[in-house]
């Protein structure tokens, strides 16, 4: 659990009164403050783009002798319906800040629903039945499709579902298909079909001068070959975006009671312009944003609250040693030396059909089976290896886990 000292920045423009040019709240959909505990009246998302070319940050100062904590603006943050968390989907600190919003929201107001961006819109029922007891943590993870379509290591995110499950807390999957983002990558809006279009939102806003702008930064950042389109990567942005707030609107106008915590990568949420104003331009609500002051750049209108995490790592995990090849099938691609698996005799190229009695063909059944192992824990493996002459035949190994 993270530490309740945690240390919380509010951005300059919470701390200094009557900067009326360093607006963070307007830019994104809701109401700015001038000092805390006193909002404002709002100045229109239309100025935001005007705003923020008059920000000027020369002669503002940040006083880092008196920072407020969680405990001091969690009061703050539980006043609006929407609370935006951000996070680098690698940064375990990230993820436990993530819980401790929800636990101290929640504990203030249980009448809440935590809204995922790592979870696709066709799998809700299955989320649903993971909350109400109907599939146990594996069988969501493999009814989601999780390691397929999201692939980071699920124990980041592990601590917030079993909150969730615990207080019987929905959770909203929020991400529109993969099929239909990386067919408009590759070959834009109009590669979509007549059924493929219903599911994408049917109101996309591409106005914003600031989102395209961060948009195109983040493109040209990238090497691309010449065929990459950047009308294409942006369509994709949008997607996203408005595919999320579509999606979180319809569920807070279908639930007025409920209010949601919507976690989400940075980028979805920097400046208020990915997801937080398409969600209040189909509904007006108010919402904070609080993004990791370690992965982004302190400035004003970057976002409501920063939040220095607490800097943890995931426990270890228990290691094969093997490279996976690219295939959906669990086919060995390497052989790490020295590893648990050299030891134990296993070849690339051998297709792992089982580990401790339970099939594990498939890549996506090897990584669920995984999740909770740890260093020391044995397995009896088989494994269907192929050899010249005598064709494929079952391998029994057995190895031990190391850190």
């Amino acid at each position: 659990m993270i530490k309740r000292k945690l240390g919380w920045i509010l951005l300059v423009i919470l701390m200094l009164q009557g900067l009326a040019a360093c607006q963070v709240k307007s830019q994104h959909g809701h109401m700015p403050y001038a000092v805390v505990g006193d909002k404002s009246e709002p100045h229109g998302a239309e100025k935001a783009e005007e705003n923020e070319a008059k920000i000027k940050t020369a002669g503002l100062v940040l006083d880092l002798r008196n920072l407020p904590t969680l405990d001091f603006i969690i009061t703050e943050i539980a006043k609006d319906r929407v609370v935006y968390v951000g996070e680098a989907h690698t940064a375990y600190g990230h993820h436990l800040s993530q819980l401790e919003i929800i636990r101290r929201l929640h504990e203030l107001d249980p009448n809440i629903a935590i809204g995922m961006e790592f979870f696709q819109q066709p799998f809700q029922q299955f989320l649903d039945d993971y909350i109400a007891g109907v599939l146990d943590e594996k069988e969501m993870l493999r009814k989601t499709e999780y390691y397929i379509r999201w692939a980071y290591d699920y124990r980041h995110y592990k601590p917030i579902l079993d909150y969730a499950k615990q207080h019987a807390i929905p959770l909203i999957a929020l991400n529109i298909p993969k099929e239909i983002t990386r067919k408009v990558g590759a070959k834009g809006m109009d590669a979509l079909t007549d059924e493929e279009r219903l599911k994408i939102p049917k109101d996309i806003d591409e106005s914003n001068a600031l989102y395209k702008k961060r948009i195109k930064d983040i493109f040209y950042q990238h090497p691309h070959g010449k065929d990459r389109s950047f009308e294409n990567f942006m369509q994709v942005q949008l997607l996203w975006d408005e595919g999320m707030a579509e999606r979180a609107a319809e569920y807070l106008k279908q639930n007025p009671k409920k209010r949601m915590v919507v976690l989400a990568g940075i980028g979805h949420l920097k400046d208020g312009t990915g997801i937080p104003q398409r969600v209040t331009r189909r509904i007006p609500v108010e919402s904070s944003i609080v993004l990791p002051a370690d992965s982004v750049d302190v400035r004003p209108g970057v976002s409501d609250f920063l939040l220095y995490p607490e800097d943890a790592k995931l426990p270890s995990a228990g290691r094969m040693g093997i490279i996976l090849a690219a295939d959906k099938k669990a086919v060995v691609g390497g052989v790490l030396p020295d590893s648990p698996a050299e030891q134990a005799g296993m070849k690339k190229g051998d297709l792992i059909l089982s580990l401790n009695g339970i099939s594990t063909e498939m890549l996506a059944d090897l990584r669920i089976f995984l999740v909770d192992k740890k260093p020391g824990d044995k397995l009896d493996v088989v494994v269907c290896r192929k050899r010249f002459f005598f064709g494929e035949s079952e391998i029994s190994l057995k190895l031990e886990l190391a850190e």
